[in-house]
């Protein structure tokens, strides 16, 4: 699941893509279309300025602006820098690897192999849905089945 900081990284990022070549967004414009509580916001957008998507212009008519073409950045780079790895356990991560302290052979480890097929399934959407791909999705206007709505 992803980390509801994540879900705010992409409305913004949604929003910034829509105004991408226009100049900035304030962040207060930005916080109150995406539905975003502006402090939460203000974080998330230095964390993806400081990873290179954004860049902030100071001053009257300040804001942030992507600094990457939106067909550039997928949504597998959002998730790593908002939430880190992607992977449902450390020792599946491609990034941010690390054994499991209970296991005593990642060869054989059953629980592991599911992990991994978990991941690359993920990985398979996460990096192939760019930012102004994200655009023009279509929201999901039927119901959800009561097997998507089970609690996981």
């Amino acid at each position: 699941m992803i980390s509801k900081r994540a879900k705010y990284a992409m409305k913004a990022l949604i929003r910034l893509t829509e105004e991408y070549g226009k100049g900035p967004l304030m962040i207060s414009e930005l916080a109150k279309q995406a539905q975003i509580p502006q402090r939460f916001l203000e974080a998330i957008l230095l964390d993806m300025r400081n990873h290179g998507l954004l860049h902030s212009q100071k001053g009257k008519g300040g804001g942030y602006m992507l600094r990457v073409e939106p067909e550039r950045v997928n949504l597998a780079q959002v998730l790593r820098i908002i939430d880190g790895p992607i992977a449902p356990t450390p020792c599946v991560s491609k990034n941010f690897y690390v054994r499991c302290d209970d296991c005593t052979d990642e060869e054989t480890c059953r629980i592991r192999s599911v992990m991994i097929q978990v991941r690359d399934a993920n990985l398979a959407v996460y990096e192939t849905i760019s930012l102004k791909a994200l655009t023009t999705l279509t929201p999901l206007t039927s119901a959800l089945t009561d097997s998507e709505t089970a609690p996981a």
